[in-house]
Parts: structure tokens; sequence; C-alpha cells
């Protein structure tokens, strides 16, 4: 494209940086010549999806019925959803992941002239749609590294940067949150919710909601009923293991159902994906075991890396952040050259800090191994 093909783009996408996922596994193998390449960079169920989702997928492509469009508004999905959160199904949202719930909010309530409001490290497609849609973005600073929870959200000043900017029209708040791990008391989000204005929309993220501890788990389908500001998403891309087959939702009241989908576009969920998340849904012995298998090796995990003498922030997701007291980027780098990718986290303004998914044991063996040589020579 030449500058004048862009003429008319909009500002806030010209000055964007593109999101950079995970470095695949193929990608890495074919730059480095490395084999056997493990990935820890992205947050995917190590166990991948339950033998009852592939089995339905199977008989599925059996029956060659995909030249034919998805039904539209995934009446059956929504239908699991509306019964295991006892809510109605003109309050359910489908996305193409639950990215794409950020995004159609992004489009409803943000652009020139409004905010959105967020954490500093906080997940990147924030910052990504409200730059995109022209808006203004307040960063609230993170929680202090001496915090219980080091780096995380800081919800009273939330509440004084709300106050200060009445052009705030949305907040996200991520909990567990991405990258870091930390989480928020269920008092915290509702005395959060007690003190917003009613016409600014809190966006409650919720896509590892289900690696919580459940002593810490917010009673988030109760505050929809006493708050209908609220909007709570959740994910299959984790512990449900469909990460590459996107579906998310999100639960809101009906008039804010009611606006994302008026711009969600038609089909965003593909057959197979609806009837995965179907399936996954009736499978809560896999969900229950994918948990298990994260919270037992988190713990390991946590514990070999502070062991080495490194900082381990306090996580109740599927991952771990780790601090390495100086720039990080050698020892990610070290890391690729044996085959281990994990995510580095300078785009979130954590260069000292490298964030690794909790794989399965082998995976989690392979890495520490790794980290042991490149610690000795990064």
């Amino acid at each position: 494209m030449t500058d004048k093909t862009l003429k008319y783009a909009a500002g806030g996408v010209m000055s964007l940086e593109a999101y950079s996922p995970g470095m695949p596994i193929d990608e890495l193998q074919r730059r480095l010549g490395v084999s056997n390449a493990i990935k820890l960079a992205s947050n995917e169920n190590p166990l991948g999806m339950s033998d009852k989702v592939k089995a339905a997928i199977a008989a599925a492509v059996a029956r060659d019925n995909l030249a034919l469009y998805p039904d539209g508004s995934g009446h059956r999905l929504k239908a699991k959803i509306a019964a295991m959160h006892d809510i109605a199904l003109d309050r359910i949202t489908l996305g193409n992941g639950s990215n794409d719930i950020i995004e159609l909010l992004g489009r409803v309530f943000t652009g020139p002239g409004r905010a959105a409001l967020y954490s500093q490290h906080a997940f990147a497609v924030y910052s990504i749609i409200t730059q995109a849609q022209d808006a203004r973005a307040v960063i609230v600073p993170a929680r202090p590294a001496t915090d219980a929870q080091p780096y995380g959200h800081d919800l009273p000043a939330f509440s004084k940067a709300l106050a200060a900017n009445p052009d705030v029209a949305l907040v996200f708040i991520a909990n567990p949150n991405n990258p870091t791990g930390t989480v928020l008391e269920p008092r915290e989000i509702e005395a959060f919710l007690a003190t917003t204005p009613a016409s600014v929309v809190v966006a409650l993220d919720e896509a590892y909601f289900e690696y919580l501890d459940p002593a810490l788990r917010p009673d988030s389908r109760a505050l929809l009923d006493r708050y209908p500001n609220l909007i709570v998403f959740r994910t299959f891309s984790k512990a449900y293991g469909l990460a590459g087959l996107r579906v998310g939702y999100s639960l809101s009241s009906p008039a804010l159902a009611d606006v994302l989908n008026r711009v969600r576009q038609p089909f965003n969920n593909n057959s197979l994906a609806l009837l995965a998340a179907e399936v996954a849904l009736d499978d809560q012995d896999y969900v229950a075991k994918s948990v298990e298998l994260n919270g037992r090796e988190r713990t390991r995990l946590a514990d070999a890396l502070q062991a080495k003498g490194l900082t381990v922030l306090p996580s109740q997701a599927n991952f771990l952040t780790v601090g390495f007291g100086r720039d990080a980027k050698p020892v990610h780098q070290a890391l690729l050259e044996q085959g281990v990718i994990v995510r580095p986290l300078a785009s979130y303004e954590m260069p000292q800090f490298l964030r690794v998914t909790v794989g399965t044991p082998q995976e989690n063996d392979r890495f520490l191994e790794a980290l042991t040589q490149a610690l000795a020579t990064a």
C-alpha cells in the first residue's frame, strides 16, 4: 500500500502496534532449526480438548454438513449456558473467543470524546480496541511490587480515576489478570461496582475463572442482578481446551446484550466451535481434571522457580509470571534456542519478567531444565 492509499485510515489504527501472539512451534523450529519444541506462551490447556469433544467433532465432519451456515443465534449453546448460570437467553452474547466480546464493547461504548479505563499491566486487547476506536485511554497505575497482589488492579484508584474523568464510558477489570495472574477479592469488586455510576459499563473479564480458588471466586452471576451496568465474559479457550476453535460468551442485562448483538457479526461462531462448546460444557469432569492438574503443577513450578532465587507473582490462573531482576530478553532468547517458547512481557511494561504457561509435568520439567541452562549462559 502507498501512503495515499491509507489517507482515510483511522488515526487510532495507524498509530497502533499489532498484537503479537505467542510464537507458534512451527515458526520457532523453522527460524532456529530446533526440533521437539514446546509452547508455554499462550496459556492453552496442555491436555487439549476432551475425548468427548474430539468424538463429537469427528462425527460432525463425517456427516458432511459443513457446507451449510451455522446457527447464527447459537441457540443450543446459549440454552446450555443459560441453564448453567440460571440466566435468560436474552442476556447472553456469543463471541469468537472472549476477545470478540471486548471488541464489541469497544465498538459500542468507546469512540471520539469517550474513554475506557483499565489497569497498567492489563490485557493488551483493552488498549488495542480503545486506540483503534480513537477513544481516550485512562490507565490506572498497578499495585506496587511490595503489595500482596503485586502489579495487580488497584480498584480504589479506579474509583478515583472515574471521578476525575467523566468521559469514561467503559471500565475493564480482569480477574484473574493477564499477564500477572493476580486476583481481586470479591468484596473489592462489589465495593467498586457500588460506587460506579450506572452510566458506566463495567466489563469483568473472567477468562481464567475456572482456575480460581473457589474461596476467591466472586458470585458474578448474583452481581449481574444487582448492577445492570455490569457485563461478565468468559471463554472456552482455557480450561475447556478449545483455544483453536474460538468460543467465548458474555452475561449481562438484556439491554446490554441487545446492543452487543446489534453489532455482532453474523455467524461469528462456526458450526464445529458451537458443537465443541456444547459438548465441553457437559464434560465438567474434564474441566475439573484440567483445573486439578493446573493447581498441582502451578504450585510445583512456583516452588522450583523460587528455589532458583527468582520472583514469582502470586497467580490464580494457568500461568506464572516470573521476575529475573534484570532484562529478561536474553533469558527468553536462550530458552527459544533450546526449543522452549514462553512469553516476554516488555510490551506490558514488565521487561524483567517472562510469563510461562503451566504445562504437563513433562513440559514443566523441560522448561525448568532449559531455564537452568539459560540462567547460566544468558
